[in-house]
């Protein structure tokens, strides 16, 4: 497994994490508050998130023999689409 962990500054930070949720909760397992949300991906890896008023935590796990780097790219991406305000957003990717 590997884990892989970032803080990304935004004060928007439970906005986007409710609009993730939604977009992929018609393709994949979600559940989410204002506060937190979990998104499980077909390939097995899963994204959990936790928002405050400053910050948003994510801590994504990807198994063995999945591309992480694809994975945060595509997390990375889909969360700056939500944020085209303020994109990019800036996530300091490291081992969990």
């Amino acid at each position: 497994m590997s884990i892989s962990v970032a803080r990304v500054t935004t004060l928007s930070a439970s906005r986007y994490l409710q609009q993730l949720a939604k977009h992929w909760s018609h393709k994949m397992e979600v559940a989410f508050t204002a506060e937190e949300g979990t998104i499980v991906f077909p390939n097995g890896s899963k994204l959990d998130m936790r928002a405050d008023s400053e910050t948003l935590d994510i801590v994504l796990t990807v198994p063995e023999g999945e591309d992480a780097a694809r994975m945060r790219e595509v997390v990375a991406s889909h969360l700056d689409r939500f944020a085209f305000r303020e994109a990019p957003l800036t996530f300091d990717w490291r081992k969990g």
